[in-house]
């Protein structure tokens, strides 16, 4: 089945306000940026974004906090983003932060159809609050529940038509977890191929997760901190 889209805005052109996407990337690594922009361009707004970052002030997801149309985030880091840090000591952006291990699972645990999961991390903190805790083996855990979403926005370094995609050494970071957390997965590559183009040995995320692929274009792959010897 060939899964490719024209354009970006064919990709975004059924995400409505009110949504809930994730976002693959860490840091700006891997980061969707062709549809982040495609989504900033139709103002969709009122939007509930799962990444584990929110970009930098100009780039990634900084560009959509600028526009106003995130409403929520849910996120494990969120320096280096002093707008991200104004809307949310303001009042004007919500948060719910979680310990990276725990997102993953999370997101993990909705890929897989899992109702939740137990886990020590977090106990005795805000993170805890409001949610059951349990003493498993003289251990105190707490219950957390799975993520997922309305759309999945994923990253990959190749992909044929059929939405079978290969993520590029780190860059694969969260964009498999989403892969197969979200009712519909729009994945964006940087090199598109036929279908048996791809050594299946080497597939990160089959196909069967992908609804929707396209070609990228202009990559910026920023690095949020270069550091060289003097």
């Amino acid at each position: 089945m060939d899964k490719v889209v024209r354009s970006t805005q064919e990709a975004v052109a059924e995400i409505q306000d009110g949504a809930t996407i994730m976002m693959g990337g860490f840091g700006l690594c891997g980061i969707p940026e062709n549809l982040i922009l495609a989504l900033r361009e139709r103002s969709t707004r009122n939007l509930t974004v799962i990444s584990n970052n929110a970009g930098v002030d100009d780039f990634g997801i900084g560009l959509l906090l600028e526009t106003r149309q995130v409403k929520k985030m849910i996120s494990t880091y969120v320096g280096e983003n002093k707008l991200f840090e104004k809307q949310v000591l303001s009042g004007e952006l919500e948060i719910e932060l979680v310990p990276q291990g725990t997102f993953a699972e999370r997101i993990r645990a909705g890929g897989a159809g899992i109702g939740g999961f137990f886990t020590p991390t977090g106990f005795g903190t805000v993170v805890a609050e409001g949610k059951e805790v349990r003493e498993i083996d003289g251990r105190t855990y707490i219950l957390e529940k799975p993520l997922w979403a309305d759309f999945a926005f994923v990253k990959a370094w190749k992909g044929d038509k059929m939405g079978n995609l290969i993520y590029g050494m780190t860059a694969q970071n969260f964009n498999p977890l989403m892969a197969t957390a979200a009712k519909v997965t729009i994945a964006e590559v940087e090199e598109l191929v036929e279908p048996g183009g791809l050594d299946p040995n080497c597939i990160h995320t089959p196909g069967i997760y992908v609804q929707k692929i396209l070609q990228g274009a202009r990559y910026e792959k920023r690095i949020e901190r270069r550091t060289v010897r003097s």
